[in-house]
């Protein structure tokens, strides 16, 4: 890291390794996170130089400094920017690792909001339940497992037993494909802990019930799922990711699925009622990853999380962004 003035000499961060120089980019980034442009961003983070310089001293402990970007947030862009950081800075010093799960049905944008998190949170480690799904297929032989060789809502397809009268067969199929995925995600997760490393989870096998959070001893586990409601909205999304990917992620085949797809989406988030798990409805990008962060913080911290976010239950249940192929 460079100081930024080197008229008056560099700030440096007394009780870091070595006394490390404070940085306006590195600074005007953290305040990215919290939803600020970057032209105010930098324009706030120049503020906290200043006002670091007018304390009389070239040297700052870590725990100074952020008192100094907090405040100095809070009097440029408001305590909704302030709040975020102070709550991203207590994350970012948690002692056991934070494991988000992500989940949700086919397309509703799970893998971007995923990246977006990881971002704001600094954590480096995102995987796919697609990718387990897809390692798993290399273990296991189609004839042994063959609900994971096809799509999550075409899981039926390899169902090896008569599906009981009355159940629906896009139900039993994804159930049976989730189940087994699940071993492999639990034992990602574990692995995760073991290492001490923050981890992101994103994909449709992440159902509510088949995972439980509080089974991960020295790990904070938070759940949630993203759902769109609009059906027009969402069928747009598979559009847009087949111009963006051009063509590898057919808009086709997920046209042509577009139903099950749907029947999906309700089951998990009827699921994820009946288990009070929280569900972020996605409308725009930076409302729902501004939602998803509000969530993981007041599910860490205690606070109450957005109202917007959490559906109560109702009376039943209802019957990725990955690859899903």
């Amino acid at each position: 890291m460079v100081a930024e003035s080197s008229a008056v000499g560099p700030i440096i961060i007394s009780d870091e390794v070595h006394g490390l120089p404070f940085s306006k980019g590195l600074t005007a980034q953290s305040f990215m996170a919290t939803g600020l442009p970057p032209s105010r961003a930098y324009a706030v983070a120049s503020a906290v130089e200043s006002a670091i310089r007018a304390r009389g001293s070239q040297r700052i402990s870590s725990a100074e400094l952020r008192e100094v970007e907090a405040r100095t947030l809070r009097e440029s862009a408001g305590d909704v920017y302030a709040r975020r950081y102070e709550h991203f800075a207590e994350l970012s010093n948690l002692d056991p690792p934070l494991i988000v799960l992500i989940g949700g049905t086919t397309g509703v944008g799970k893998s971007t909001v995923a990246t977006e998190i990881a971002h704001r949170l600094g954590i480096t480690r995102i995987v796919s339940t697609d990718s387990i799904r897809q390692v798993m297929r290399g273990i296991f032989s189609r004839d042994l497992m063959p609900a994971i060789y096809e799509s999550s809502f075409s899981a039926w397809r390899g169902l090896r037993v008569p599906v009981p009268q009355g159940a629906n067969p896009l139900i039993v199929g994804f159930r049976e494909q989730t189940a087994v995925v699940a071993t492999g995600i639990v034992s990602l997760i574990e692995r995760a802990v073991i290492e001490g490393v923050s981890m992101i989870v994103e994909g449709i096998h992440l159902v509510p019930g088949y995972i439980e959070p509080s089974q991960f001893e020295g790990a904070r586990v938070v759940q949630l799922v993203i759902a769109v409601d609009d059906e027009e909205a969402h069928r747009s999304h598979f559009y847009i990711r087949d111009v963006r990917t051009e063509g590898r992620r057919a808009f086709e085949k997920y046209k042509a699925n577009f139903d099950n797809i749907r029947q999906l989406g309700s089951y998990i988030e009827g699921l994820a009622h009946e288990h009070g798990t929280p569900i972020v409805h996605s409308l725009e990008l930076d409302a729902t990853v501004a939602q998803t962060l509000e969530w993981i913080v007041s599910e860490v911290t205690g606070e109450p999380g957005p109202k917007t976010a959490r559906i109560e239950p109702k009376d039943s249940p209802g019957t990725e962004e990955g690859t899903d192929a």
